[in-house]
């Protein structure tokens, strides 16, 4: 043991909800009891031992990883992927894909039965034949020193430069990798988020798996004029000579100190501002802020299920709350008699008019308000749904929403949940309203990460 540092084998009780090890160690320092310290350990899976160093000053939490894994979990792998022990793209693939789905498929359960519902309602989580490759859209960073890349582990101060990354769309990585190397070789600077200077900030990449079109955004801090515009041009050159399936090229000012990308003018490089994607055989035009789901394969297993689940018919209403571009009206809206889509960001509800109309499809009506306000007006002019479906963001639809939802009373409810915390309080809040919960089925989105999308059916009981 070093002076400035204690050496333990601790064993692992269970996961946070990032996926990192939690374990408790005792430290005797000679005094009548001795202190308990407890320990995130990334990299790690509950029930194993593990050799790790901490440092001092200890406090009562520390965050340390492992130095060796003294005795295995029967499902730990190699992680394929060279940048998996610092980036933080990937959390868990460490962990066998099976014992990953075990775990997602546990976890919708015991948030569920805290809420008082039957854990077996509850289906085991559908995962991917191949669970590498499945994002249609990355985002990377450009540290300050101009190499692109992911954010390290729990820390958005440094930035790993990345060779590959094995959960994005492959011909993906490679674009990606050529505006790398295009930043390299002219020297440019990445972004230094404490003094707020450089040029360059983000890459987004995003490609259709079914139309193969790719858009590539570059966030920077100036405009691609002056002595850029030379630069940008051999950019230009360089991506459309090597990758003809980029129809897309955007050079996106963003000059604003939050980390985020966001753009406050657009240039367009090359190609057309937004690119065609496909699902279900309905065709969606998506822009480099539209949302869209990022795994196409499991997306279209979550329409399924919700179509499956819904059982829409065609003399009935339906109400599609949080219905961005219409990713679930469309396929919905062609099996009902009509269909009213609320949303509450204003260029998604722009995009599902016009998707709507590119699918000849006319029998929706789309309106750009909040989800609570949203459904009173609707209610208003349209009258009582049959079917509602709801698919809220991470933070949930919240007791408002849900409570309005429950007075509506309509028969069936289908939610669709990215955040299973949430959903799990926001359908507590249809239990008064004589609502009961029929079947939760979670689906594997993100593969090798903490992340647990599902779909669910409430049903209303008569008395």
């Amino acid at each position: 043991m070093h002076e400035n540092s204690e050496t333990y084998v601790a064993e692992v009780h269970g996961l946070d909800k990032k996926g990192s090890g939690q374990a408790v160690v005792w430290r005797d320092l000679g005094e009548m009891n001795p202190k308990k310290l407890k320990l995130t350990i990334p990299l790690t899976l509950p029930g194993e031992k593990v050799k790790v160093t901490v440092e001092h000053p200890i406090r009562r939490r520390k965050k340390v990883f492992p130095e060796k894994i003294v005795e295995a979990h029967p499902e730990r792998v190699e992680p394929p992927c060279p940048h998996f022990d610092r980036c933080g793209g990937c959390v868990w693939q460490h962990w066998a894909y099976e014992g990953q789905l075990n775990s997602k498929t546990n976890y919708v359960k015991e948030l569920l039965e805290e809420q008082g519902f039957q854990a077996d309602l509850v289906q085991d989580t559908i995962g991917m034949d191949n669970p590498w490759f499945y994002r249609n859209k990355m985002e990377f960073t450009f540290s300050k020193e101009g190499h692109l890349g992911l954010h390290e582990q729990g820390n958005f101060r440094k930035v790993i430069s990345l060779e590959t990354c094995l959960i994005a769309g492959k011909e993906m990585v490679e674009t990606a990798m050529e505006v790398a190397d295009w930043a390299k070789e002219h020297q440019l600077s990445g972004y230094d988020k404490d003094k707020h200077e450089g040029l360059l900030r983000h890459l987004m990449v995003r490609q259709s798996f079914e139309t193969d079109e790719i858009m590539l955004g570059v966030f920077a801090t100036e405009a691609p004029t002056g002595e850029l515009a030379h630069v940008v041009e051999n950019l230009v050159e360089r991506v459309t000579a090597k990758f003809p399936n980029v129809k897309s090229l955007l050079w996106l000012e963003n000059r604003d100190w939050a980390d985020r990308t966001q753009s406050e003018k657009t240039h367009l490089l090359a190609g057309r501002d937004f690119i065609y994607d496909e699902m279900l055989g309905f065709r969606y035009r998506l822009w480099f802020d539209t949302f869209f789901q990022t795994n196409p394969v499991q997306a279209k297993k979550l329409v399924e299920l919700a179509i499956e689940m819904g059982q829409p018919k065609e003399t009935e209403k339906m109400i599609d709350l949080f219905c961005g571009v219409g990713t679930f009206s469309l396929p919905f809206a062609t099996r009902v008699k009509e269909l009213a889509g609320i949303e509450i960001v204003e260029t998604s509800i722009e995009s599902a008019k016009r998707n709507a109309k590119d699918n000849e499809i006319y029998n929706t009506h789309f309106l750009a308000k909040d989800a609570r306000r949203g459904i009173d007006q609707i209610l208003e002019e349209f009258g009582i749904p049959e079917l509602l479906l709801l698919d809220p963001p991470r933070s949930g639809a919240g007791g408002k929403v849900m409570r309005r939802i429950g007075r509506a009373q309509p028969e069936r409810v289908v939610y669709v949940s990215c955040n299973p915390e949430t959903f799990a309080t926001d359908i507590k809040e249809l239990e008064p309203f004589g609502y009961q919960l029929k079947e939760v089925q979670p689906v594997d989105l993100f593969p090798q990460t903490v992340h647990v999308e599902l779909v669910a059916l409430l049903t209303r009981v008569e008395e």
